[in-house]
């Protein structure tokens, strides 16, 4: 035994750099031997080779066959997975990760032995051992078995249910995998670069279908009745991209230019909710194919909606899942916002099949090439494809969302280091979709559309059914030509674009008049440091595509700013300048001096001279600069004192937001005169635009308006409340089949919430609807009600997950949180039941976690609120120590406490001098 244990250790030091013999860890199992075989190696005398969470590279996956099992009664499945490997080392040990899977047997095809299987849970890993040396340079089949039930939640090979129109409950079976979940699905390489070709077979009942990356191409009838559905081998990809469905659900198909065959899969009852997300896939999918010059790899893209669907919606290839919201519309129920929506998250999915499923980052550092690059291709393909929908206008606001995460210490590099499962699912934030799409707008603004076009078509080309990462992009980039707007013959992309993606944060351009020349510095903006603290602010330099525009002029200038100061001249005759024109670039601007003087009175005279963009763009950077402290509070809100002169619906809403921002964070701490006072003054712009209840217009003039009235009627003003209780009324005699309005649907549902009889009626039509757009609506209003015991029932059915699905609980806390009444109501129901939500909602990385916690305190403004968040996180330290939402949060309620204790007396006599 002691030879054996020597010999075992030796082959560990001598073929795996990192094993370690310590088994406080490790679990082992084997298969029985057949009778008369010999076992290859006692186990007990074996320890896991492997001690890092990244697998070793020295076993490469080229293939894998799957045969899986799912029993929808039992509620468990089986299955075996043959895997071609390469072996570039000799090793008697095979690693790869394997999550709450029952091993029965693991073997090496024509070696004649079942293999000890060692597992290390904490890792989520097994370690298969060989007695016969692996030989490097030859290829082998290891064959495992297994068997699990399915996954609690929403990722692995996991359970949902619906209910049919007539309260019979159905199930199936559905995946997801990314990041690191197919390892609860089989056993496999679960890294991204393991790129490998999946055969796959599903059996089944004859009363399902099953789905998967690729079309069927037989089925075979097995004995007692089962199905065996046999899958076409998909092209090279990722783990995470694998995908299977279980289902009895109804499709609608169409083909694009091209022959790829599109499906939209959903509930028999929901099928007619199917068609617009059909035509939707397939003007993208030709989209795509004409833009990026590449045609789609696979003969088939199937979309299917889920019923218990944690995220948006995921890019599985060939096989995308959505959230029923994220694909079903229902013209009858569904807004102009449903629409748009649906749209974009079908732009986003699709456009991953090219950017993250053809070409796929290295690693989850560079989760961003995915995610950042997807979420811009949303914008470019919709407006390409549904120009009515106007999406341009949302872009700014996807930027916005990003300043205000990056403007907080906690904020993170775009490129940053991810190993543990924690880790890389926090990845998947604001920094990496939202910072990481406006610094490719930027980017493209930079490079010209031409030049970005050609270069991503070079990048996709080159690194297709690979790996990348950043360097690889920037390369590609770099050999196209360089825009010549720009100055400097040599620019260096690579150093440009790593201030953008390896530093966290962004800057804050200050901007000084002096006579034709304009003095520029740059340092970091940032919400939640005082100004003592200047030496965070000085380490960071971005070299900053600037671009401006002054009155004498229509011409966009452009200048690379790579140096802490600068100066650009602009002559004497100038009467303003308007810096990061269209706000193409990534970056906040100050006006020192009397320079926001000069762009209020710009505003007040003559706003059309500048554009809707460069106006609403103002509007939010005067807003961010008082959070920091650059600006007075009184100079922002003169700024918008043009509102009631503004026809465009960006910049009204933006200045409108600002205000409903502060009348919310108001109201919460008891206020009431304020309160009043900012709600007479939000009203006045709002007056003119309350007498259209109606779905007319463009998608602009529908989205002002729902905006508008559900501002009005939470502001209580009695011609918005008549006007909704009157709507109410008649869909409460109607007993729920008046369709109203769906535009204004939520509002007038809100108002008749306010009463018990209303609010238990909208409860009833949300147990009963098929349309999940309607049942959003349905509990945004609910979670309004003033009622705290209403609103805690909620809460309960929410944690109970059967008439509120678990998958919107994280939604229905925030909820809650933002309504007055209960705000510190949701923040308790968090810390009461923190062990059960982690649980329900299954990763403590998971978004869900992250936006409850950021969520529920985001609107806490007091130093009590402060200390009290603090000692909870510091009761759960072992978890909160692993999630930057923690920092986030508390970076959030310092800032709330700056603004409250610098403006709300500055606010309260602005106010006052406006009554007079």
């Amino acid at each position: 035994m002691a030879l054996v244990k020597l010999l075992e250790l030796l082959l560990c030091s001598f073929f795996l750099v990192g094993c370690h013999s310590s088994q406080s860890s490790q679990q082992v199992s084997s298969a029985p031997h057949p009778k008369g075989e010999p076992s290859p190696l006692g186990e007990d005398n074996l320890s896991f080779p492997w001690s890092r969470l990244r697998l070793p590279r020295y076993i490469i996956p080229l293939h894998y066959h799957l045969v899986l099992q799912p029993n929808l009664t039992t509620l468990r499945f089986t299955g075996s997975v043959q895997i071609q490997i390469d072996v570039q080392n000799n090793s008697n040990w095979v690693v790869l990760h394997s999550k709450g899977l029952q091993i029965s047997k693991a073997t090496i095809l024509d070696h004649n032995f079942v293999l000890p299987v060692l597992h290390n849970p904490s890792h989520e890993q097994i370690g298969i051992f060989s007695p016969r040396v692996l030989s490097s340079g030859q290829k082998y089949f290891l064959y495992i078995e297994f068997g699990a039930e399915f996954a609690e939640g929403f990722y692995g090979f996991y359970k949902s249910t619906y209910k049919t129109s007539k309260g019979e409950t159905r199930t199936l079976a559905s995946t997801h995998f990314e990041p690191t979940s197919a390892r609860m699905a089989f056993p496999c390489f679960d890294e991204p670069s393991f790129k490998a070709n999946f055969s796959i077979q599903i059996r089944r009942s004859p009363q399902y279908i099953s789905l998967s990356n690729m079309p069927i191409v037989k089925t075979v009838e097995l004995h007692g009745g089962l199905l065996e559905d046999h899958f076409a081998p998909s092209v090279k990809m990722s783990t995470y991209l694998v995908a299977f469905v279980i289902c009895d659900f109804k499709s609608v198909t169409a083909t694009t230019t091209s022959g790829i065959k599109v499906s939209i899969y959903a509930a028999p009852e929901k099928w007619e909710q199917t068609h617009y997300a059909l035509e939707v896939a397939v003007k993208m999918l030709d989209f795509y194919e004409e833009y990026f010059n590449i045609p789609y790899p696979l003969p088939k893209q199937d979309l299917i909606a889920i019923p218990d669907f944690q995220s948006g919606a995921m890019e599985n290839w060939g096989l995308t899942t959505y959230r029923e919201t994220s694909l079903l519309y229902d013209p009858l129920t569904s807004s102009v916002s449903d629409k748009l929506w649906v749209t974009m998250v079908i732009g986003h999915e699709l456009a991953h099949q090219w950017f993250g499923n053809l070409v796929t980052m290295k690693w989850w550092n560079d989760i961003w090439l995915n995610e950042g690059f997807a979420r811009y291709m949303e914008f470019i393909s919709a407006e390409a494809t549904y120009p009515n929908l106007k999406v341009e206008e949302y872009l700014l606001h996807t930027c916005f969302a990003a300043i205000g995460h990056d403007s907080l210490n906690s904020s993170r590099p775009i490129s940053s280091p991810a190993e543990n499962p924690t880790q890389i699912k926090e990845m998947f934030d604001t920094v990496s979709y939202e910072k990481g799409a406006c610094v490719l707008h930027m980017l493209r603004h930079f490079l010209t559309d031409e030049v970005f076009q050609s270069g991503i078509v070079r990048y996709l080309r080159k690194y297709s059914f690979g790996n990348a990462q950043n360097q690889d992009l920037w390369d590609s980039l770099a050999n196209v030509r360089l825009n010549a707007h720009w100055v400097g013959e040599h620019l260096d992309l690579t150093a440009i674009m790593n201030t953008w993606t390896l530093q966290k944060g962004i800057p804050l351009v200050t901007v000084t008049r002096k006579g034709p020349r304009l003095l520029l510095r740059q340092h970091r903006f940032l919400k939640t440091i005082s100004h003592a603290d200047a030496p965070l602010f000085c380490s960071f330099l971005w070299h900053i595509p600037l671009t401006y525009r002054t009155d004498t002029s229509s011409i966009i200038h452009r200048h690379l700013m790579t140096s802490t100061s600068d100066s650009i001249h602009i002559g004497e005759e100038a009467s303003w300048v308007k810096i990061n024109s269209d706000m193409t670039g990534y970056y906040v601007v100050h006006y020192e001096d009397d320079g926001w003087d000069v762009m209020a009175k710009l505003m007040r005279e003559n706003h059309t001279a500048l554009s809707y963009k460069d106006r609403t763009h103002l509007i939010h950077n005067a807003f961010q600069l008082v959070s920091a402290g650059h600006l007075s509070l009184n100079k922002a809100m003169d700024l918008i004192g043009y509102l009631q002169l503004e026809k465009h619906t960006v910049p009204l809403l933006e200045g409108l937001g600002y205000l409903e921002a502060f009348y919310n964070l108001i109201e919460k701490i008891n206020e009431l005169e304020l309160t009043k006072d900012l709600g007479v003054r939000i009203r006045q712009p709002l007056l003119c635009m309350l007498q259209t209840w109606s779905d007319s217009g463009s998608v602009s003039e529908r989205r002002l308006r729902s905006e508008v009235l559900s501002l009005a009627c939470h502001l209580d003003y009695p011609p918005c409340l008549e006007r909704a209780n009157q709507h109410f009324q008649e869909w409460l005699q109607s007993n729920g089949t008046l369709n109203l309005p769906t535009d204004v649907a939520e509002t007038v549902y809100s108002v008749g919430a306010q009463h018990d009889h209303g609010w238990n009626s909208l409860l009833d039509t949300y147990k009963i609807s098929l349309s999940e757009a309607q049942k959003n609506k349905i509990l945004q209003a609910l979670t309004s009600s003033r009622d705290t015991e209403k609103l805690q029932r909620l809460l309960q059915l929410g944690l109970e997950g059967k008439v509120i699905r678990s998958q919107d609980l994280s939604s229905l806390i925030l909820m809650v949180a933002r309504n007055p009444k209960g705000h510190y109501l949701a923040w308790n129901f968090v810390k009461k039941n923190w062990d059960e939500l982690v649980e329900k909602l299954v990763f403590l990385g998971s978004f869900s976690i992250r936006h409850i916690l950021i969520g529920t305190t985001g609107q806490f403004s007091s130093p009590d609120d402060l200390i009290e968040v603090q000692l909870f996180f510091e009761s759960i330290k072992e978890q909160a120590s692993q999630l930057r939402a923690t920092q986030i949060a508390l970076d959030n309620m310092k800032k709330n406490i700056r603004w409250i204790q610098r403006n709300l007396e500055i606010l309260r006599k602005w106010l006052n001098e406006q009554i007079k």
